[in-house]
């Protein structure tokens, strides 16, 4: 599978690579088996970039990973994690939220507490943790996590400590990861982070991030990897009742997938394949991101990813 290598520190991602999420139990449960097969059917065929972040299923996905990821050869993988969100421990084991996660969206118990902490201090505390959790030697790449609203700390705090970490070898690579373009595009014009991670504004339905985020990106020679091909789920079963941007699809947005479905069906291609192939086009998309709760998942993924697209469907898309 083709290769890409962010940063000085020369991280290599995969073209098409496995997000976390899902793993950490997103909405429903998952058993460590069934996430234990996902991880080494992704392994199985070619994946060689794994991202995840503590806030997924309060760091749930987190030791799925490095469980699954111990037996691996270190130099043979790329990891990355996520900063900005502190998981404190609940007195009484969660019992005053109902005892689970679930209003933060993911099917665990509420052990924890995620406190927002951009400050120097709680990137390292954040990293440390993350480390424990994973049982690995080292963390890859280290995205701020969602600083949508603490976009002047991150930029002033947890940045500046994320960097110290890099020049220590702590980690090898940094960037921020989000669900918008404006910020993202500030932190390639204001730092020198070695990549970012946008989810779900460069789609089949959303290309907000080709405006100013991928453009920026190739103007300085960094990377963007693309999450959220699907919007959560709209693009890859577009009906009335699907969620995009992990809300109710709207029904214009319905009508919108539909329609781009029935061009990909009069070239013969799957709607996935083609919402998998798309953001890859640009130069700046060094991987997609794509999330799997089963191996069954993760094959029919790959399967996708493989499919030929002709150019004369991207013609008539008008992208």
């Amino acid at each position: 599978m083709r290769a890409t290598s962010l940063g000085a520190g020369a991280c290599p991602v995969t073209a098409l690579s496995l997000g976390g999420a899902a793993l950490g139990n997103l909405f429903t449960p998952l058993s460590d088996e069934t996430a234990r097969g996902a991880l080494d059917a992704a392994w199985d065929v070619g994946i060689r970039y794994f991202d995840t972040a503590p806030h997924y299923g309060l760091g749930l996905s987190e030791r799925r990973m490095g469980a699954a990821l111990r037996g691996r050869p270190r130099e043979a993988y790329t990891l990355s994690t996520k900063v900005g969100r502190i998981l404190e421990p609940r007195e009484g084991g969660g019992d005053d939220l109902g005892g689970d996660d679930l209003a933060e969206g993911f099917a665990v118990p509420a052990t924890h507490r995620r406190r927002w902490d951009f400050s120097a201090d709680g990137v390292r505390r954040s990293i440390e943790a993350s480390l424990e959790r994973l049982g690995l030697d080292r963390i890859d790449i280290a995205y701020l996590h969602d600083p949508d609203d603490h976009g002047e700390q991150a930029l002033r705090e947890a940045y500046p400590a994320l960097e110290r970490l890099r020049a220590e070898g702590v980690v090898r690579a940094i960037g921020a990861g989000m669900n918008q373009t404006g910020l993202l595009a500030r932190f390639l014009r204001e730092s020198d982070v070695d990549a970012v991670l946008c989810a779900g504004r460069y789609s089949l339905l959303d290309q907000s991030a080709a405006e100013e985020l991928l453009p920026e990106a190739a103007a300085r020679g960094k990377n963007v990897v693309v999450g959220g091909v699907f919007n959560s789920g709209l693009l890859a079963d577009p009906r009335p009742g699907a969620t995009y941007d992990y809300a109710a699809a709207p029904p214009e947005l319905v009508e919108r997938a539909l329609k781009i479905k029935a061009v990909c069906a009069r070239h013969g291609v799957a709607l996935r394949a083609a919402a998998l192939a798309f953001p890859l086009r640009h130069p700046a998309v060094a991987s997609v991101l794509a999330g799997a709760r089963s191996a069954a998942e993760v094959a029919d993924t790959a399967a996708m990813f493989a499919s030929s697209v002709p150019d004369a469907l991207w013609e008539e898309l008008g992208i």
